[in-house]
């Protein structure tokens, strides 16, 4: 009897990656008809929430969906209940190889705001921005444990490129059922990046990049072209915080990674320093945004060096 009760009501997903539409939320009439029944039953509804879908690609669903809500906040107030709570729900990309940026959403989601919910409504506004929070915080490093070499057909050209000759599979310590969960579940396209910088001129073959299980839908990237590696060698897969080790399992026996804390020594040095003295007045905004990008084990007295990287073209 005293539970407070916040009402999701559906939203326009057709245009998200990963649609919540289908199974959670009310329509508007529903939602008349769901006020009623928990004014007859005198239950607290003190709010609306909603998700236009992760990996949104329209923000003008945004809008739609603050005006529906609304909508329900009114039909609560002709019913007696006081509302005063709004949840925008989540999604919110958090790296920037995306079609829609951050601040594209935004530009959008705060004037509707201002419209529908101003300042002076006593609405508070809340929303669910894991996804951008935790992004790009994490870098995913898989190690090759086996490479197989698949050759190619003799076409009988002349002037065909040798380096077109094979292909190259590697398999890597992780896969769909680990970390690269987020293929098949969140429709990610990963992308690899190898930590040792190739030589000028070195040739880059066709590739394919599998997981280590006995399961051929354990594929991690179909095509790509990158030098030739060898066992033992190492890829990094950038902005892999997000529906990754959450989700990860432990099918065929292999274990989830292990999830190590880096950070580079400026950023350290600075992070001591507010440990010791507090956050200093001296210490402006300026200071951390130029910070250096590259990272060094945050653990012990000495430091490696940061790694050479090159991007790969996908």
């Amino acid at each position: 009897p005293i539970s407070r009760l916040v009402l999701r009501i559906t939203t326009d997903d057709s245009k998200a990656v990963c649609r919540l539409s289908v199974k959670f939320g009310a329509t508007l009439r529903a939602s008349r008809l769901l006020l009623e029944r928990a004014r007859e039953l005198q239950l607290a509804v003190i709010g609306v929430s909603f998700h236009v879908g992760s990996g949104c690609t329209d923000p003008e669903t945004f809008v739609q969906a603050i005006s529906d809500a609304r909508c329900v906040f009114d039909m609560g107030a002709e019913l007696g209940f006081s509302m005063h709570l709004l949840d925008i729900g989540g999604g919110f990309p958090g790296s920037e190889d995306v079609k829609l940026k951050f601040e594209e959403i935004t530009s959008v989601i705060n004037p509707a705001l201002d419209k529908y919910f101003p300042v002076d409504s006593g609405v508070r506004i809340i929303a669910e921005p894991g996804r951008y929070y935790v992004a790009s915080a994490f870098t995913l490093a898989v190690n090759i444990i086996a490479k197989k070499m698949v050759l190619k057909e003799q076409t009988g050209s002349d002037d065909e490129d040798e380096a077109n000759d094979k292909t190259l599979m590697y398999y890597v310590n992780d896969g769909v059922y680990g970390s690269f969960n987020c293929i098949l579940y969140d429709h990610a396209h990963v992308k690899p990046v190898l930590q040792k910088r190739p030589k000028p001129d070195e040739s880059c073959f066709s590739c394919s990049i599998w997981g280590p299980t006995c399961d051929g839908l354990d594929r991690i990237v179909e095509r790509c072209a990158m030098p030739e590696l060898q066992v033992g060698d190492w890829m990094l897969f950038e902005n892999m915080g997000a529906y990754t080790v959450a989700a990860a399992s432990t099918f065929n026996g292999f274990q989830r990674p292990a999830i190590h804390y880096v950070m580079s020594r400026p950023a350290w040095q600075l992070m001591q320093q507010i440990k010791e003295q507090g956050f200093l007045a001296e210490v402006e905004e300026q200071d951390v945004a130029s910070l250096p990008l590259s990272c060094a084990w945050e653990s012990g007295i000495e430091y490696p060096a940061a790694c050479a990287s090159a991007s790969i073209n996908v």
